[in-house]
């Protein structure tokens, strides 16, 4: 009897400052086979004003281009399809306007992801779509940022993000159309600057071969072979080559170079002055074109869906190690907190097995994270790190979420400092927040001695905790005190807890 193998079709769309892309894979088993790639060019970067908000064209350029690839993937599952956003959204105050817009034209969550984050994952893509080299450092010039990354086989060990990009650097250098050595000398003066706190790491940690990835690297390359250099190998002498050939055209608009796409003129003379500064910095000699980068990241981490939940898992026990944790206590709140989501996990609109359980335990486990810093105010210190944290396989808003509930686990309930959401439910993370308060509080007396079988039921906002042993509070004087003083504190958000 034949196995039958398990095919299901998977796609990542990377939503970055100059294009947006998609790349639809097919599963067969543990293999990946790419089935089609798409690429729209949006130029979001240039669409943010100088107050940081996007202006409704580049808005709108953004969904036009989300509606084309909603109709290739129509019908996929939500657990088939990854979206992130990179240095625009990150950057753009009004990002959550955007998003909205876009869960109505594209069923599926968008993620914006820290720059580190978007490194890991380029890497990532790199790394599955090369032949396997040692040690490889790895470069990807974007609309507005640039990611630089050592590492060896799948693992990266050394991740940094600048802001510094083509479409940035147009707006800064090139504003004025203008094409000449000073302007040039400038661009890759400011690069150097940005690069000058790393650059000596880079040169210390070495590499066997380097790559660069995505669309400023993969121009350049083409512009090279349309220059006679067959092998489209970027070298510092062809760069160099390439900035005289660009100052011999007065305006960018007359740039006429053999190999160079219409779209991608108007910022290629920024991404190549970036280019120029990371060779001089890490006295590159030559570096490679390679096909793969975010979007692929994100299609292989996919595909080995455990492979991130293992990653996070990592970066959360990682970061209670580093901070000295005390991990006995915070396993019993963990349990508590994932306790109690089981039994009202229903009246709170959160399904069984949802990310949201990860987020809830994960907060457990971090709760006490700034503590590392001080006792006062620990709860803010936590949140301030989890905020701020590099943390491998963690978007901005699953970050955020995490900063959020150690930031409101205790003290008064200043609601109103919430962020804005667009990946999860407002109400979804308020009642997490009420779980792991109620968790972390009964357990405050630290003690080995396991707490009695409780139940917690909801309904609305009165939330009522009970137990089967007749006056448990009776001889718990001080968890009565505490549950008392909570009460409290959540009638002043217009809650009610009753025990």
């Amino acid at each position: 009897m034949t196995q039958t193998s398990e095919i299901r079709d998977v796609a990542a769309i990377d939503l970055g400052s100059n294009s947006f892309h998609m790349v639809v894979a097919r599963v067969v088993d543990q293999d990946l086979q790419l089935v089609s790639r798409h690429k729209q060019r949006v130029r979001l970067a240039s669409g943010l004003d100088g107050q940081k908000n996007l202006d409704n064209a580049a808005i709108e350029r953004g969904l036009e281009c989300l509606a084309m690839f909603a109709e290739r993937i129509q019908g996929f599952e939500e657990h088939n399809v990854r979206i992130a956003a990179t240095h625009t959204l990150r950057q753009a105050n009004n990002a959550h306007i955007f998003l909205q817009r876009a869960r109505e034209i594209l069923p599926f969550p968008i993620e914006i992801i820290p720059g580190v984050e978007e490194a890991r994952l380029i890497y990532l893509g790199v790394a599955h779509t090369q032949p396997e080299s040692d040690s490889k450092l790895v470069v990807d010039i974007g609309g507005g940022s640039t990611e630089m990354i050592i590492g060896h086989g799948f693992e990266p060990s050394l991740i940094n993000s600048k802001q510094m990009g083509c479409v940035s650097y147009t707006k800064r250098f090139f504003a004025n159309g203008k094409l000449s050595q000073t302007n040039f000398t400038k661009a890759i003066l400011a690069a150097e600057q940005k690069l000058e706190s790393i650059a000596s790491r880079y040169k210390k940690k070495g590499w066997d071969i380097a790559f660069g990835s995505s669309g400023t690297i993969k121009a350049i390359r083409e512009v090279l072979i349309g220059l006679g250099y067959a092998d489209g190998i970027v070298t510092a002498k062809r760069l160099e080559k390439l900035v005289n050939k660009l100052c011999e055209w007065p305006t960018i608009e007359e740039i006429d170079l053999p190999g160079l796409a219409p779209e991608r003129q108007p910022v290629f003379a920024a991404g190549v002055a970036i280019l120029c500064a990371i060779f001089k910095d890490l006295k590159l000699t030559e570096m490679h074109f390679s096909e793969g980068a975010l979007r692929e990241g994100l299609l292989f981490e996919m595909e080995d869906g455990f492979k991130r939940a293992d990653i996070r898992m990592r970066t959360t026990e990682n970061l209670a190690s580093k901070h000295l944790v005390d991990l006995e206590h915070a396993a019993r709140v963990k349990g508590q907190a994932k306790a109690f989501l089981e039994q009202v996990h229903a009246q709170l609109g959160i399904k069984p097995k949802s990310e949201l359980f990860d987020l809830l335990e994960w907060s457990a486990l971090l709760h006490e994270v700034g503590l590392s810093i001080s006792l006062q105010a620990f709860h803010r210190h936590s949140a301030y790190i989890l905020k701020h944290t590099y943390m491998p396989g963690f978007n901005r808003e699953q970050q955020g979420v995490l900063a959020m509930l150690v930031r409101f686990q205790r003290k008064a309930l200043k609601l109103h400092e919430m962020e804005e959401l667009t990946l999860f439910k407002r109400k979804q993370i308020v009642g997490l927040i009420r779980l792991l308060r109620l968790a972390i509080l009964l357990h405050g007396q630290r003690s080995d001695e396991p707490l009695p079988e409780l139940t917690l039921s909801i309904d609305g906002d009165k939330w009522a905790l009970t137990c089967d042993e007749e006056n448990w509070l009776d001889n718990n004087k001080l968890l009565h005190a505490d549950l008392t003083t909570e009460q409290e504190y959540w009638r002043s958000a217009e809650w009610e807890l009753h025990f």
